[in-house]
Formats: structure tokens, C-alpha cells, sequence
């Protein structure tokens, strides 16, 4: 009779060692699955044009299967850029990818057309390039200059040309007729102490003509509008105001008040008139905008701010010396809403219809229009609309004043 053989054991050595040579090939199988899977991606194109708003789906033209997600490509940066992403093929297969493309610039600078331009002797080449307006999209220092042959220490008419060239190429060149003068010996002029009002827009047709139900009607104003009477302002049907608090004296400057500030939005809150606040801004950098923002914040926050805190950039006659592309002035104007949004106001961009259509970026910020005319064909969305300049209110005598319109 046959002895019964033993079953042998497998040693926990030699189970972990099955276990071990089992997953190698599963994940070897894995990988070379993943390596040699059919892969096919057409792109559209590879070059794409700076801050252009797109995701990775506009790029291809087609994949042999679906996208696991869809990133928005960052477009910011001119140059080279690798993009990895994955998705799952039309046979079940997770593989990842990549695809270059070239984010381009291909807009061109926006210079001055100035037709003539007058200055004095001993007005200095700098002082004259950096008196254009002469900026770019994506560069922050355009090169700006003159072509053409003339000379600043003679008297005479020189026929030249504005030109900029941003650093991908793009050129634009305007001609225009520089005139050189001697300087002129300044006279006095005569003043009177009563401001008469000529060529002006009356507050009543404003009011008429604009206010529904889904209107109001006000004004903006500042230290330029003298002492005004609040209790006639209220009478006469001014249902808001805007209120300059101050300025910046340069850039980087001192902040300066505005000397009736602190008059004006003391006599609105006690006449019950609802008022927002504006800052003339001199930001050049995202950092000098949430300073201004800040300086702000201190000075209204004693009074009642029931309308929007205004970024007022309006530094065009000097724009090469602050070395802001458009789109970086732009994320300078967000950093002051957003500074005092944290601290539980509105922010608000103010704005004229050719600067929002040809320099500023679009942005989701309220916007105030500057467009003086009777009906407006600015596309934009905005909040508040600037009528006029020269207006003329009972309750302010001693200046014009800006109508508004706001849309409730």
C-alpha cells in the first residue's frame, strides 16, 4: 500500500514573489497597452493670437476619441508652449498627449493722429515723444518716436511722422506736421469773480428727456464746482452724485485730498442725495492700484458710500511713461475694484467710448461711459452714463457740471 504524499505549503516568501511578478505584469501590460494605443490629434492650427479666449477643444480639429477635460489655455505670454493633457481613445484606452503651439501677436501698436502738433523752443525730444498717445496690447514699452528731420531749437513747420513698433514687428506710422515756436511772453488775463454760463446743457432737459422708471438721473462733481447749495440740488430733482475724494500728484506721487471733498459728501448725506465716490488714478502697477485703492478706503469710510468706488484713469497725453501694455492696465484697473470689493463696496471703471473700445481690455466690472451725446452706440454694458460736461444745475453756480444717467 502507497503512502499518502504531503501537500506542500507554499512559504509566504514564495506567495508574495507570485504576487509581485503577477502585478509587474499586469502594469507592464498596462503600459505597453498605453504606449502603442492608436493616437491621433489635428489641431486647427498651431498658432493662436495673444489673450485670445480659448479652451483646449477649440484647438482640435479632431481626436480619436474624447476629452477627459477641457483646460482654458493660457494665452497671456507671446512664445512657444507645450500643453499635456489626456483622453480616453475610441478604444477605451487612457493616453496622455501633448501638442505645441505659438501664442502670437499680430495687432498693431495704436499711436496719436495728431494732424499738427505746435510746441516750444527747448521743448526736449523726450518730453515730445512721451507727449503722444502711444501704446500696444501685449508690450509694455512700445518704441515710440518721430521719423523724419527737424529741430527742435529752430523756429518751423517740419513735415514728420508718429511711429510705434511693439517688439513682434507690429509697426503703425502716422504722419503729421510738427510746428516749432519761439516761446510767447504770457499775458494776464482778465478774470471775474461771477462764472457766466455760455453753449450749456440744462440739468431739466436732461432729466426730461432720460428719467423712467429704471432711471435716475445726478451729476458728478468736484472741487472744480465751487461752494454748492445741496438743499437746491435736492429740490431741483438731482437723485445722485459722484464726488471726486482726490488725486495722485504724479506717479507714485503724494495722495492729495481733494479740498471739498470732505464739504461735499458731508452736505449730499445730510441732504439725502445717495452718492458713489471717483479717484483720479496715476497706477502704473497693479501694486500703486490697490495703494490708491486703500487711500481711498480711509478716507470714505466715515461716510455713507452708497453708489460705486470709480478707478478715473484718464493719463493719455502722457501714456509711454507709465509702461502699461492694454491688458496690463487693465488688470491695474481690476486690482482697484477688487482692493475695495473686499471691503464691501462696488467697484466701477470710468471710461470715454473710444478708450473702451480701442484701449481698455473687456472687463466684468460696472463700467462708467464718457460719451457726450444724445443717444449713444457704445456695445458695451455699462452702468452709468456721462451725458454731458457742460452742464448747469440750480444749486451750482460757480462752474459746469457733468450729467449722468444711471440705470437702476
Amino acid at each position: 500500500m502507497k503512502k499518502k504524499q504531503k501537500r506542500r505549503k507554499l512559504k509566504p516568501f514564495s506567495i508574495i514573489l507570485i504576487l509581485v511578478i503577477a502585478l509587474a505584469g499586469i502594469s507592464l501590460y498596462k503600459h505597453l497597452r498605453v504606449k502603442y494605443a492608436y493616437k491621433e490629434v489635428e489641431l486647427y492650427t498651431k498658432g493662436v493670437q495673444v489673450f485670445d479666449d480659448l479652451k483646449l477643444s477649440d484647438l482640435i480639429k479632431s481626436i480619436n476619441g474624447e476629452l477627459i477635460d477641457d483646460p482654458v489655455i493660457d494665452t497671456t505670454k507671446v512664445g512657444t508652449q507645450e500643453i499635456e493633457f489626456k483622453y480616453i481613445t475610441d478604444s477605451h484606452i487612457k493616453v496622455p498627449y501633448t501638442i505645441t503651439i505659438e501664442v502670437i501677436d499680430n495687432v498693431f501698436p495704436i499711436v496719436a493722429y495728431p494732424g499738427t502738433k505746435v510746441v516750444t523752443v527747448g521743448t526736449t525730444k523726450k518730453e515730445l515723444e512721451n507727449s503722444f498717445f502711444c501704446g500696444d496690447n501685449y508690450d509694455n514699452n512700445p518704441k515710440c518716436h518721430i521719423v523724419g528731420e527737424y529741430s527742435l531749437k529752430d523756429p518751423g513747420e517740419y513735415p514728420v511722422a508718429l511711429e510705434g513698433v511693439d517688439k513682434s514687428g507690429n509697426a503703425t506710422k502716422h504722419d503729421f506736421t510738427l510746428v516749432v515756436k519761439e516761446k510767447s511772453k504770457a499775458t494776464p488775463r482778465k478774470t471775474t469773480n461771477k462764472f457766466e454760463f455760455t453753449n450749456y446743457t440744462d440739468y431739466r432737459d436732461i432729466y426730461k428727456k432720460y428719467k423712467t422708471k429704471k432711471t435716475s438721473i445726478g451729476i458728478d462733481v468736484s472741487h472744480w464746482q465751487g461752494d454748492i447749495d445741496f438743499k437746491k440740488l435736492k429740490k431741483n430733482k438731482v437723485e445722485f452724485a459722484y464726488i471726486r475724494v482726490g488725486r495722485r500728484d504724479g506717479i507714485e506721487g503724494e495722495f492729495v485730498l481733494d479740498e471739498n471733498f470732505e464739504k461735499n459728501i458731508k452736505g449730499f448725506n445730510e441732504a439725502g442725495i445717495p452718492v458713489g465716490v471717483y479717484f483720479f488714478s496715476k497706477a502704473n502697477s497693479i501694486e500703486t492700484a490697490k495703494e490708491e485703492a486703500k487711500w481711498v478706503l480711509s478716507k470714505i469710510k466715515k461716510y455713507n458710500v452708497d453708489l460705486e468706488v470709480v478707478f478715473d484713469w484718464e493719463n493719455w497725453n502722457n501714456y509711454p511713461e507709465y509702461n502699461l501694455s492694454f491688458y496690463n492696465l487693465t488688470e491695474v484697473a481690476k486690482a482697484f475694484t477688487e482692493t475695495v470689493s473686499k471691503k464691501g463696496y462696488t467697484g466701477m471703471v470710468y471710461g470715454s467710448k473710444n478708450y473702451l473700445e480701442e484701449v481698455w481690455f473687456p472687463m466684468d466690472e460696472n463700467i462708467w461711459l464718457a460719451h457726450y451725446t444724445d443717444q449713444t452706440n457704445y456695445q458695451g454694458k455699462y452702468k452709468v452714463w456721462q451725458v454731458c460736461e457742460n452742464g448747469k444745475v440750480n444749486g451750482i453756480n460757480n462752474n459746469y457740471v457733468d450729467i449722468n444717467v444711471r440705470y437702476n
